[in-house]
């Protein structure tokens, strides 16, 4: 069934409703499967208190605290990806169009590759991550004052800043990899894979920490996404601070995946896919596709994520390799089958 944003309005909360629900399925989804399976009693009677030492530990120590930061990453990955098509007026856009990812990516290199003896941690957040987290603010930082001129911020220098500094990044990367050893160069390879097997309950208040305020800020700014889409000097005359909500965007779109980076490694296609997927079901209306986006993310990365602890069990593979996979066939096929969906 094809909802337009008439229809969607009407049926918002039954909508809301049933994306909750299935949140929900496969949160205990993720609880349920791994390496040990553990069936719904064996999960009621954790929930009462009355498990047994083993299930406590599977799921209080390893399980929940995988499944919030699946959860958390994923929403914030289609969050930030739903800001960026509406940004770009494209509804192919991706967050790493900005440089994000690529600044990450180099600055998480510089730190294995440069700082290798450090294992400090800062508020239980390695060292990576929180090198990764900067060298992702950095590069967005640059490509923001490139595109800043007299006139405001431009959105098409926007995107071609942010490909030269991604290539720019890539190129750094590569060279640190060129005089890594061959342990440097395993620990840059599975970070850029993407993975959650580093799970914590700290990690995961600090990604929740960040989408929460996303899902707070970023719908106030939906009537403006709205506009952006009309152009932006129509944006201009329907009284909107066109040059204040871009800044807002870019800055929130800059940390959410740069945490979301840090904490989780690259994940593939959750900002992508999942917002173009969801504008194609139920129009453009940004009221209604950021929370669905937000719970379309972590949805997508929570099965992900099961897949992966689960295909070549008791061996657990990236999930960034498993997002990569089941992201690019179901973007090809909504491609293909645009005109379906009234896209042209």
């Amino acid at each position: 069934m094809i909802f337009h944003s008439s229809g969607v309005a009407l049926h918002w909360r039954w909508l809301l409703s049933g994306a909750l629900v299935v949140l929900c399925l496969c949160a205990v989804i993720s609880i349920s499967f791994g390496a040990v399976s553990l069936s719904l009693s064996e999960i009621g009677l954790w929930l009462q208190g009355k498990s047994s030492l083993q299930t406590q530990i599977i799921i209080e120590d390893i399980r929940l605290p995988r499944m919030l930061l699946a959860l958390c990453i994923g929403a914030l990955l289609a969050l930030c990806g739903t800001v960026t098509q509406g940004l770009f007026r494209n509804p192919l856009a991706d967050p790493s169009l900005i440089g994000v990812s690529a600044g990450a990516s180099a600055g998480a290199s510089i730190v294995i590759v440069l700082l290798s003896q450090l294992h400090w941690n800062m508020l239980g957040v390695p060292v990576v991550s929180v090198g990764a987290f900067i060298g992702g603010l950095i590069a967005v930082m640059v490509v923001y004052r490139i595109a800043t001129g007299v006139n405001g911020t431009s959105v098409a220098t926007m995107l071609l800043a942010g490909i030269a500094i991604t290539f720019l990044t890539g190129s750094l990367s590569s060279i640190l990899e060129f005089y890594a050893d061959d342990e440097m160069l395993r620990r840059i390879s599975l970070w850029r894979m993407g993975g959650l097997d580093a799970a914590n309950y700290t990690h995961a208040m600090i990604a929740a920490s960040v989408l929460i305020v996303l899902l707070v800020l970023l719908p106030q700014t939906a009537k403006a996404l709205d506009a952006f889409l009309l152009g932006e000097s129509e944006a201009r005359h329907l009284g909107i601070d066109v040059d204040k909500i871009k800044y807002i965007l870019i800055v929130s779109v800059a940390v959410g995946v740069g945490v979301a980076v840090a904490l989780a490694g690259s994940i593939a296609f959750v900002g992508l896919v999942v917002p173009h997927m969801l504008r194609m079901l139920v129009g453009p209306a940004h009221r209604f596709l950021l929370p669905l986006s937000a719970i379309g993310g972590a949805v997508l990365l929570l099965l992900s994520d099961v897949l992966s602890r689960t295909l070549v069990a008791p061996t657990e593979l990236p999930v960034g390799i498993l997002t990569a996979f089941l992201g690019a066939p179901l973007f090809i096929s909504l491609l293909r089958h645009r005109h379906e969906y009234g896209m042209r």
